[in-house]
């Protein structure tokens, strides 16, 4: 009886009401997201762009042309074709702004090695450990958020300077005579990258690993696996969503870092948020700083749409 009743409710269609409260909610869950790309992205991309493609001999703003409504749809057309990439084929002119992309792509790379080297054997550790122990492990790896990023920053610069902390436990030790110089260096800036955004990387590889049946681990080495085969056979490729998830986001933000290369690498350290930070401030170049904002942008949002659209592919053939 009481079956009978649930299938002719589930066949009765749904009041008019109730139907088209229902779509507005759904689709209100998609626009929110939407709204908040366009507010905070698309409409700041589009300033900065059209800031890119201005005349750079003018320092302050605004910046020519500058698209008055009320002269027309003729006077819009004679305002684009005052834009021009004249600015960024300046920067394809000077070799300053090239090797601070190469040198930013390439210390982001090596601290995001360096990270996911650390991070991953913490984050298996925390996926391993007793359940009690996890939520104090995990609240241990967030905790440092609590702290002033720029404060962190500065403590690491009264570690590693000549007469800091730890070139005096080294000479303590007796295995160096003569403080090493580590401040002003690239080493300074690996150092304070993988320390500031190693819980990124931590926390998207627990999620993973934590979620992993480790039964798997041992029935492969009751069939005879090495430990080592049985985790890049096993462990390391249910864990890879999670260690690519946090190598782009340490990557990312790495890239067009300012704070760590600025304290600990010293004036000749060459990166890119430096170089945009000159461009806006010192220089008060707006244009030239746009357009080199907006490259970097490039490089990065481009290559991530390569590989989600592979990444999506790869799903597909799975199905």
């Amino acid at each position: 009886m009481a079956q009978t009743l649930d299938q002719t409710a589930a066949a009765q269609p749904p009041r008019e009401g109730e139907g088209l409260a229902s779509f507005i909610r759904s689709r209100m869950v998609i626009l929110v997201p939407y709204l908040w790309l366009l507010v905070f992205f698309l409409i700041p991309f589009a300033i900065v762009f059209k800031i890119s493609l201005s005349q750079s001999a003018i320092s302050m703003p605004p910046y020519a042309p500058t698209f008055d409504v009320s002269a027309g749809f003729s006077g819009l057309l004679d305002n684009l074709r005052e834009l021009s990439f004249d600015n960024y084929l300046w920067l394809l002119d000077d070799a300053l702004y090239f090797n601070a992309y190469l040198s930013s792509v390439w210390i982001a790379a090596v601290s995001t090695f360096f990270a996911l080297l650390i991070g991953y054997p913490m984050a298996y550790a925390m996926a391993r450990a007793p359940s009690s122990l996890r939520m104090v492990l995990l609240m241990l790896v967030i905790l440092p958020f609590w702290t002033s990023f720029l404060i962190r920053v500065y403590a690491w610069i009264g570690i590693l300077k000549p007469e800091g902390l730890l070139n005096q436990f080294l000479i303590w030790v007796g295995i160096i005579d003569t403080p090493l110089q580590i401040m002003n260096t690239h080493t300074a800036i690996y150092i304070g990258i993988v320390y500031s955004y190693l819980p990124f990387m931590v926390l998207p590889l627990y999620a993973s690993l934590e979620k992993m049946d480790f039964s798997l681990i041992e029935a492969a080495q009751d069939l005879g696996c090495p430990p080592i085969s049985a985790f890049w056979k096993i462990t390391f490729p249910l864990s890879l969503p999670g260690a690519l998830a946090g190598c782009l986001l340490v990557f990312i933000p790495a890239v067009g870092e300012f704070v760590i290369p600025d304290l600990l690498g010293g004036s000749q350290t060459l990166m890119i948020g430096k170089t945009l930070w000159n461009e806006f401030f010192a220089n008060r170049d707006w244009p030239v700083a746009s357009a080199v904002a907006i490259v970097l942008l490039l490089i990065l949002v481009v290559p991530m749409m390569f590989f989600q659209r592979a990444q999506a592919r790869a799903q597909e053939q799975e199905r």
